[in-house]
């Protein structure tokens, strides 16, 4: 029960769900302390729409809600089957359902001039989503994410995508959220909090609540023969259609997963994007540079 308590202080935001067709995403959605209802603020106003990847949820973006909310309008999603959303046993889980759901989302809460957050499966999630209405997006932050059909898969996430004996890792020994709370950090600072490693794991803490990080990690295509890679071909193909929009790429250069090769490939797509390369950081930058990302994202917003 403490732990629960800690991991809420970091996550004292309103829990909002919204129905689509059926299932239910859990989001939050933060605006300015001056503002009299959240729901009164207009379609003019500075939006920005956080998407999580795999295996977080929308926790993973607190400290850009806490830090921007009294600025501009912040929400962050849980993907159907993660975090705080519902998860149905019968369900398509893969990158054109995730993608479709958010696009409904957008539509739905009638989002505009969006300032797109990304991170790992929320790159692709995010862009194919855009791509449906691309009018919608005015911006993009792009954390450590891939864009496009994977050149590399280390060996630790190809071993939990075997059959059977992956899946049975990932339900029900929990070794893909368990182990990425120490893999996909530096350590820079130590090791996670409590709180945060609390929060992380907090909507997976049962086996028959992790069956969407076992479907993600299966929708990672090896193969063109995979139904995903044609989808991450066009994800990266649509790029050129938000190559004038305001771009700002912020990488931790010690994910061993999202290396190097993958932030240069996407910057190529982004000539006139602000690159700021975090040396110490690893996948889950949030937590190793935190602050540091919303203040990057604070200033690039203001100029």
């Amino acid at each position: 029960m403490a732990q629960f308590h800690d991991w809420r202080e970091e996550y004292p935001f309103a829990s909002r769900l919204l129905d689509l067709g059926g299932v239910r995403m859990h989001y939050v959605d933060e605006g300015p302390a001056l503002a009299v209802k959240l729901d009164e603020l207009t379609n003019s106003a500075e939006t920005l729409l956080c998407v999580h990847g795999n295996p977080t949820w929308s926790f993973f973006y607190r400290k850009i809600v806490a830090g921007l909310r009294n600025r501009h309008r912040v929400l962050a999603v849980d993907h159907i089957g993660c975090g705080m959303s519902d998860r149905p046993r019968r369900y398509d889980y893969c990158l054109r359902t995730h993608a479709d759901n958010l696009s409904d989302f957008i539509n739905r809460l009638d989002l505009r001039d969006i300032t797109l957050v990304v991170h790992d499966w929320g790159g692709p999630i995010g862009v194919a989503a855009a791509l449906r209405d691309p009018v919608r997006i005015a911006r993009l932050v792009i954390l450590n994410t891939g864009l496009f059909p994977p050149t590399y898969v280390p060996l630790r996430i190809r071993a939990m995508m075997t059959p059977w004996i992956g899946g049975w890792a990932i339900e029900r020994l929990n070794l893909f959220a368990g182990p990425a709370t120490s893999m996909a950090i530096s350590g820079k600072c130590g090791p996670l909090s409590g709180a945060a490693k609390a929060g992380l794991l907090a909507p997976y803490l049962i086996p028959r609540r992790r069956l969407a990080i076992r479907r993600f990690v299966a929708d990672i295509p090896l193969s063109p023969r995979h139904r995903t890679w044609p989808e991450l071909e066009a994800v990266e193909a649509g790029l050129n259609t938000f190559a004038d929009r305001p771009a700002l790429i912020l990488w931790g250069m010690r994910d061993w997963c999202f290396r190097p090769q993958c932030l240069d490939r996407i910057a190529g797509h982004f000539p006139r994007a602000e690159i700021h390369r975090i040396e110490d950081a690893g996948h889950y930058l949030m937590e190793d540079a935190g602050e540091e990302v919303v203040e990057r994202i604070g200033q690039w917003l203001k100029r």
